[in-house]
Parts: structure tokens; sequence; C-alpha cells
């Protein structure tokens, strides 16, 4: 899957993904780095077809809104320490790959 990781999200997740196997983007990488504006995210996911992780609730605003980006994970843990974030994908992704692959576009 190839997936972009907005600011909220730490690096050691990017690295994980990326030994899973996935294509994986984190704002640091592009050129605002964690300043990148949300639209430019959003225009990024449309544009090389990228599942966007995130914290910030107004992805979900704009998905619900405009239908982009085209698919989203919402992080909803709250504060938790980055390793307890990675146990949690560790344990998880499997279901959540299942589930982006299965479910088409809106």
């Amino acid at each position: 899957m190839k997936l972009i990781l907005d600011a909220q999200l730490p690096l050691a997740l990017k690295t994980w993904l990326k030994s899973q196997g996935h294509d994986v983007v984190h704002t640091l990488d592009l050129p605002n780095k964690n300043l990148t504006q949300d639209n430019y995210i959003i225009d990024l996911s449309v544009a090389e077809e990228r599942i966007v992780i995130t914290k910030d609730s107004d992805f979900f605003d704009h998905f619900t809104l405009k239908g982009t980006p085209p698919k989203l994970l919402m992080i909803t843990t709250g504060n938790i320490v980055n390793k307890e974030l990675i146990s949690l994908f560790q344990l998880n992704f499997e279901k959540v790959e299942d589930l982006l692959q299965q479910f088409a576009v809106i």
C-alpha cells in the first residue's frame, strides 16, 4: 500500500510500515516538512493514490464534506508513547490492511 503519515505521527511508524513492505511518505519528507498544509497532503494523496494516516480531525471533516482524501485512517488513541503506538499497529495492522484494500474509494 501507498501511505502518507501526517506530522503528529512518529518517524518510527514510517520505519515499521516500510519494514512491512509499504511505500510510506512522512510529512518530514515533504518540502515544508511538518508545516505542510492539509490541502497539500490531500492533493498528494489523490495524485499518488496514498492513504492518509493521521490524528488530525480536520482530515476527517474534509473527507466527510468533500470525499477526499480517497482513503483515510484516523488514529484516535490520544497521546501515547511511540512504542505503544507501534505495538498497536503491529497487533492490528493486518486487519486494517484487509479493510483498506476491501473497501472501494467513496
